[in-house]
Parts: C-alpha cells; sequence; structure tokens
C-alpha cells in the first residue's frame, strides 16, 4: 500500500481510500496523497477540502482515481 501512495505522490494522481476513523468508523474518501512516511499519510482530502494526515495502519483499501489528475 505505501508503495501504491508513494506512486501517486510521484505522479500527482488522486486515490481513493476506505478509512477506519478515530470513532471507529469506516469513511470513504478521495485523497490528493503529498507526502507518505512509516506510519502516516498526509493528503489534501478532497471530500472535506482540507489537509488531513492519516494513520496508514487505519487506511483499510486503496485505488486510484481513474482519469483524474490531482491539480
Amino acid at each position: 500500500m505505501i508503495k501504491e501512495l508513494k506512486r501517486a505522490c510521484d505522479y500527482h494522481q488522486l486515490v481513493r481510500v476506505i478509512y477506519l476513523d478515530q470513532r471507529g468508523q469506516t469513511t470513504k474518501r478521495t485523497l490528493r496523497p503529498l507526502e507518505v512516511s512509516s506510519h502516516h499519510l498526509k493528503a489534501y482530502c478532497m471530500t472535506r477540502r482540507a489537509p488531513r494526515v492519516f494513520a496508514l495502519e487505519n487506511i483499510l483499501a486503496i485505488e486510484p482515481v481513474v482519469n483524474q489528475r490531482a491539480v
């Protein structure tokens, strides 16, 4: 998963994730990944229209957004 997120950062691609939030709820987010570390993902959340930090262990699934690039 880290490999896909780093690729999305390098190529300015959007991804969709299913994420387990702090309350234990699953959410679907469209993200523009900015930086990936060993434990966190810094990204601009297109859903919330704000920068966010996501714990990698809480990302349950990831898929690329096809035919759409992050600006």
